[in-house]
């Protein structure tokens, strides 16, 4: 393990491994990413490996939008051997009240500002694009094409190798343990392997960023909450697009391999950092799909597990150049959308660290926003 950096990142999940690839494609030399488990090892290997540009709000209208275009090039971009697995088969909206249709064509709207191929879809055509759907339950529907589903791991892989390749070092397993501050300034990272001395720290840890702030003297208003996912035996392929609902509080959708996975929200889920599965998920969770898409329910469950979504009192990312502490950086709170937001974390945080002008204004979701009461509402989470 080398003794000095330019620049050390925490974590090896999406965000950590799209941030070094940015700032090694850019020329940055002497980077290290160091990763406690293993690459994917985190919440961006226990997500549910959906991506969506039907948002609510612009700015993250235009955040998705920028990181599906890039997957959509990223085995090629990436020089990726493999294959991320990008499946285009589209995300339906399904709605169970006038009110969420509303907010659908508020939203719509937007997505349109930005060039986003969206549209409402009434019952007939959302029956004929998932025939299995329950309409009499539902008031009608949003869809846009180009939303889909990738392969988390194979993703990470593809940023971890084009990274390695640009001379990238990764330290894998290696927990951090402290961060060293002089005079407000980062001196160094403290790790189970070593100390290494560097003037540049970027926060990606994801449920851990809490954590990992405090040890550099930075208060974050972010928690770790425990969110979980089944997945069903694989079956011939039945279903295209995700079905989601934010109102009947489900997202489920098949993958390549003919499993379908599948999960929802709990506000009362534990926040102490457990990963574990529950009973009461697989009973919610089922109750949710007999009504919704009653032939899934006749699947056998393989297996389901968790993951922590690192939340923030907005549910939106913070991206973030301290002026607590100089030289840390900050790529967390992601809500449960780092993943969507993989390549546009590392242009951003490249751009933020490198002092470039940015590609994409994301201003909005500093820390200070928090302070000024200015926080960016989405309408469209489960």
């Amino acid at each position: 393990m080398r003794k000095t950096a330019d620049i050390v990142i925490i974590g090896g999940g999406i965000s950590g491994c799209s941030t070094a690839y940015h700032l090694a494609k850019k020329g940055q030399k002497n980077i290290v990413v160091l990763e406690k488990r293993f690459i994917c090892g985190g919440s961006t290997g226990a997500c549910g490996a959906g991506v969506r540009m039907q948002w609510g709000t612009k700015m993250n209208c235009a955040f998705s939008k920028y990181s599906i275009e890039y997957y959509e090039h990223a085995n090629e971009t990436l020089g990726y051997e493999g294959d991320i697995e990008f499946k285009q088969s589209g995300y339906l909206l399904i709605a169970d009240t006038d009110r969420e249709i509303e907010q659908f064509k508020k939203n719509i709207v937007v997505q349109h500002e930005v060039g986003i191929p969206s549209r409402m879809v009434d019952l007939d055509e959302a029956k004929r694009i998932v025939p299995h759907l329950n309409t009499s339950v539902l008031k009608g529907a949003a869809y846009c094409e180009k939303d889909g589903f990738l392969n988390p791991f194979h993703t990470t892989d593809a940023f971890y190798r084009a990274a390695k390749r640009l001379g990238v070092e990764f330290e894998v397993p290696c927990t951090v343990t402290d961060i060293i501050v002089e005079n407000g300034r980062v001196k160094a990272v403290v790790t189970d392997r070593g100390t290494v001395e560097t003037d540049c720290v970027i926060n990606c840890a994801g449920g851990f960023s809490k954590e990992i702030s405090e040890m550099a003297g930075v208060d974050v208003p972010v928690y770790k909450e425990r969110h979980q996912i089944l997945v069903t035996e694989p079956v011939e392929p039945m279903q295209g697009p995700m079905v989601m609902s934010f109102g009947l509080n489900l997202y489920v959708q098949q993958s390549p391999h003919g499993s379908f996975i599948m999960g929802r929200s709990d506000s009362h889920e534990p926040r102490d950092g457990r990963v574990t599965s529950s009973w009461k998920f697989l009973e919610e969770m089922s109750k949710t799909i007999v009504n919704v898409l009653p032939p899934i329910a006749k699947l056998r469950i393989v297996r389901q597990w968790a993951g922590l979504y690192n939340m923030t009192p907005d549910r939106q990312p913070i991206y973030e150049k301290s002026d607590v502490v100089d030289g840390f950086y900050m790529a967390i709170g992601f809500s449960g959308h780092g993943f969507m937001f993989g390549p546009v974390t590392g242009a951003v945080m490249s751009e933020m660290v490198l002092g470039e002008t940015p590609t994409i204004d994301a201003s909005n979701l500093s820390l200070k926003r928090f302070e000024r009461g200015e926080m960016v509402f989405e309408p469209s989470v489960v």
